[in-house]
């Protein structure tokens, strides 16, 4: 049976507003270039990315009984991602972004833990799964007890750790594989180093269009460029280039081959403005 994924995280409905600039810490006006609405959320990203790829995938996240819980419903669905939902707030985030990649996410509405009425199928899920994915969030860090008690291989996104966060570390100890991004460490290499003597296999760190480097289990260093591509957004590529490089070491590819498999899997995703192609026709999505 050909292997499978169970990612456990945020899935959000988000409004994106295009400036010339980021705002200053001061009161002014800005003129927005572009706004629109869409999927967000960095465990939606991932599970689009799989199923796009052809990974069987399940998510596992939080919606409210609300117009943004119901159009993200929708959208996944018919963007044909599998999807449990549990009860919660609807996750809302206002992205703040520049052309050239720079953003500010404000977090609007952020669901907590739940009390677990839905422990006995995520269990069951965790354990049937071949990896375990668990995302940053409060379901997820209440669920990691339970998912190291499984024994499902666990891979996390840390995504812009500093190095020192308390709320970090958990996912960190847990991990069979750990992937960041470099913008808030001062050495990226030396941080990985650290992960794969605490215990990983497997640590990833995207360094934008610099592509990505990751240190394996023996202690090897791998790098990959980026894929050369006109950039239409680039909200949702590191989640991209965590699923090719998921799906490709569950096809048993080495390192390399899956580095290069990730960085192929995001620049199918910065074309889009959305986390997927697979959501550019979905409606109820903004124009």
């Amino acid at each position: 049976m050909p292997a499978s994924v169970l990612i456990v995280g945020p899935a959000s409905w988000n409004t994106l507003v295009v400036l010339d600039r980021l705002p200053e810490p001061v009161p002014h006006m800005q003129f927005a270039e572009e706004t629109w609405e869409t999927v967000g959320g960095t465990s939606a990203g991932k599970a689009l990315s799989l199923t796009a790829l052809g990974r069987a995938t399940t998510l596992y996240a939080q919606a409210g009984d609300d117009e943004q819980g119901d159009r993200l419903r929708d959208a996944l669905r018919a963007a044909g991602v599998n999807v449990r939902w549990a009860d919660g707030v609807t996750e809302r985030h206002l992205n703040l972004m520049t052309r050239g990649g720079e953003r500010v996410s404000l977090y609007l509405a952020a669901p907590r833990a739940t009390a677990g009425a839905l422990d006995d199928a995520v269990r069951a899920a965790m354990t049937a799964a071949d990896v375990v994915v668990l995302d940053l969030g409060a379901e997820s860090e209440r669920l990691l007890p339970l998912a190291r008690a499984v024994g499902t291989p666990i891979w996390v996104d840390v995504h812009d750790y500093d190095g020192e966060a308390e709320f970090h570390r958990p996912f960190l100890a847990a991990a069979d594989a750990v992937f960041c991004n470099a913008d808030r460490l001062d050495d990226p290499v030396a941080f990985l180093r650290r992960c794969i003597a605490a215990g990983s296999r497997l640590a990833v760190c995207t360094l934008g269009a610099d592509g990505a480097l990751a240190i394996d289990e023996d202690g090897t260093e791998h790098r990959v460029a980026a894929v050369p591509v006109e950039v239409t957004d680039t909200n949702g590529a590191g989640d991209a280039f965590f699923a090719g490089v998921l799906d490709a070491r569950l096809s048993g590819a080495g390192v390399a081959d899956a580095l290069a498999a990730g960085a192929a899997s995001a620049s199918v995703v910065l074309r889009t403005r959305h986390l997927h192609p697979l959501l550019d026709a979905v409606r109820p999505l903004s124009p």
